[in-house]
């Protein structure tokens, strides 16, 4: 076994602090902002905040594990990953169970289990593996063209009932590729093949392009309604906020507030302080792994840090700009912040392969954070 596990070697420090803080605060907001839909609905004011803490346990149990395993084992287990991922997609499609009128979910008994998020994970494993064994192709346009094509039968799956993943999972597959072949020619064709694509999907359905009506004018359609009451919250929170647990408008004004929406709750209950404090914390995990990224000791430890960077850079992004009106709804959740048992476990599990990564990174006393702070 002495090929799966790592011996005597620990993972980054300054890594696994920002994900336990980033943790951590999450549980606490969504303690504060769960609170009045958990006791209205389940006579619990703790209803949420439980879940949720029983999901980050066995998240945080799983990270452990998986950073003490070695990350090259993982990454030649690629296929198999990927293939469940298409075949628990597709069940979902055939069975999945429905909720506030999305069929993201699969049920077995009291448990769900949200397929897209094992998917992301699945996908950045795949294309470590692929780009990382063809050193020879991959400066060539159609070995691009071959990995966007490789990742369309999840993507199109995905994108069927959650269209913000499938956008996530192109975005990771674009920035792994450019990293190993940073051309921006071969972009720029792609780029206006997938806006041409993405026009088509969203004229398939109404209720896409509704969307984006809804986003440029939110007042006059009923399901502007959770936009408006966001932006009330980010606005009555000042500089400081209303104070933890004091926010007015997660009491029934913003729909289901502890799930995507659970930043204009932060901000209007710790201000603009607050909120820059959150993604300053963000930032500096994104930061974090980036260099690690560059210091890893081989191509596939980079870009397994680089894909789970850019997932969670995406996801931040994506979550802000919404709750912020800055692009239409898209119904996706604040990394470790939103409640959601299947994105806290499967999020630990990535970060789990980075920790695993940095495990292999020798210590280096220029690191400038460890230079500033003495922090090793």
């Amino acid at each position: 076994m002495g090929h799966l596990w790592i011996r005597g070697k620990h993972p980054d420090r300054l890594l696994m602090t920002v994900i336990l803080l980033l943790t951590a605060m999450g549980m606490v907001y969504l303690y504060s902002t769960g609170a009045y839909y958990g006791e209205a609905r389940f006579h619990d004011h703790a209803y949420y905040f439980k879940k949720q803490l029983l999901a980050v346990s066995l998240g945080l149990a799983v990270m452990y594990g998986v950073s003490c395993m070695e990350y090259t084992w993982i990454i030649r287990r690629a296929g198999l990953f990927y293939f469940a991922s298409l075949l628990l997609s597709a069940a979902v499609l055939v069975v999945g169970k429905e909720y506030n009128g999305s069929k993201r979910w699969l049920a077995f008994g009291p448990l769900s289990f949200q397929p897209a998020e094992f998917a992301k994970a699945a996908v950045i494993i795949l294309l470590v593996f692929v780009i990382s064994r063809r050193p020879g192709e991959r400066t060539g346009f159609f070995f691009t063209v071959g990995i966007f094509l490789l990742i369309l039968p999840i993507v199109a799956l995905v994108g069927t009932n959650n269209l913000s993943t499938a956008v996530i999972i192109l975005g990771i597959a674009a920035c792994l590729i450019f990293m190993a072949n940073p051309k921006y020619i071969q972009f720029v064709g792609l780029g206006a093949v997938a806006m041409s694509m993405a026009g088509i999907f969203l004229a398939l359905e109404s209720y896409r392009l509704e969307r984006i009506a809804v986003w440029l004018d939110p007042e006059n359609y009923n399901k502007g309604f959770q936009t408006i009451q966001g932006l009330y919250a980010i606005g009555s929170g000042g500089l400081f906020g209303l104070g933890l647990g004091e926010g007015r408008q997660k009491l029934g004004f913003v729909p289901e507030a502890q799930n995507d929406m659970i930043f204009s709750i932060i901000c209007e209950e710790t201000g603009l302080f607050g909120a820059l404090l959150l993604l300053g914390l963000f930032a500096f995990l994104i930061i974090r792994l980036y260099m690690l990224s560059v210091r890893a000791r081989d191509l596939e430890g980079s870009l397994l840090l680089a894909g789970i960077m850019t997932h969670i850079a995406l996801q931040v992004i994506l979550n802000v700009a919404v709750v912020t009106n800055s692009i239409p709804n898209t119904g996706i959740t604040l990394p470790f912040i939103s409640y959601g048992g299947t994105s806290i476990v499967f999020l630990h599990g990535e970060l789990g392969m980075a920790l695993a990564v940095s495990r292999q990174i020798p210590h280096r006393t220029d690191d400038p954070f460890v230079a500033y702070t003495g922090y090793k």
